[in-house]
């Protein structure tokens, strides 16, 4: 049986999330009945996140084992031409035996990108946020920096997440504007529930005057949902990539 490792990207608008549901379309359900319909057996698949609905990757992990002997490329090949063309696979490695996409993740790094105009989008209108009442990107940047750091995110955290543990590490924020598209990229030891996205919700308060910048302490502190701000639309979430502190050998 041989493990492998496959780099996916897809656009989450027409899908209930990554994890399989009853008579909902899914990323998993899409995955799995492909691998099906190429190895002849029912494959299990694993990913690094479990992306909600309507949310985007371009650097989703998903590990899944099977004893037929493709190699990697023909894997990769196979599969993109038997998924439906929202989802595609960028690469295929074999990997260790005991590799697993999530518990053997050190990292995640998400953007959230906000379109700032009055003009509603019509192409990218399932790809970002758009927000129409100009944004303070200074005020939303240094607001942001305050999270920096090892924090109980309860605050930040979505309903029904049932998480023992609240607590997580942002390591790196970053914010860059191109015209009216704002794009904020933040990368974690780990997420919680719609954690960015009510980060987000938080910030875009901020930037419209709504908050201080100096109100996220406060917010941390309280581990209460209710301080936070509203959660933003999943539309403009992208899971960007997922950090290993080993790689499996490229088949």
């Amino acid at each position: 049986m041989t493990t492998y490792k496959l780099l996916l990207e897809y656009d989450g608008t027409t899908y209930a999330g990554w994890q399989r549901q009853p008579d909902r379309p899914t990323i998993q359900a899409a995955l799995e009945d492909a691998l099906r319909q190429i190895a002849r057996q029912s494959i299990s698949t694993i990913s690094a996140s479990r992306t909600d609905a309507g949310v985007h990757a371009l650097g989703q992990v998903v590990g899944f084992q099977s004893d037929r002997p493709f190699l990697p490329h023909e894997w990769t090949r196979a599969l993109n031409g038997v998924l439906p063309k929202t989802i595609s696979v960028r690469k295929t490695e074999v990997t260790a035996d005991d590799f697993h996409a999530r518990f053997d993740a050190h990292g995640k790094t998400y953007e959230y990108r906000i379109l700032n105009q009055q003009a509603r989008p019509a192409l990218d209108r399932h790809r970002v946020w758009q927000i129409a009442r100009p944004l303070d990107v200074n005020l939303m940047r240094e607001a942001s920096q305050h999270v920096l750091g090892r924090h109980d995110c309860t605050s930040f955290q979505g309903p029904n997440a049932g998480t023992k543990n609240p607590v997580c590490t942002i390591r790196q924020i970053d914010w860059s504007q191109d015209g009216p598209v704002i794009r904020f990229t933040i990368r974690a030891d780990r997420f919680l529930k719609q954690m960015v996205r009510a980060l987000v919700g938080t910030l875009v308060e901020i930037g419209h005057g709504k908050r201080s910048p100096d109100a996220l302490p406060a917010i941390l502190e309280a581990r209460d949902r209710r301080e936070a701000g509203f959660t933003a639309p999943p539309q403009g979430l992208y899971l960007l990539h997922v950090d290993y502190k080993t790689e499996g050998a490229e088949g």
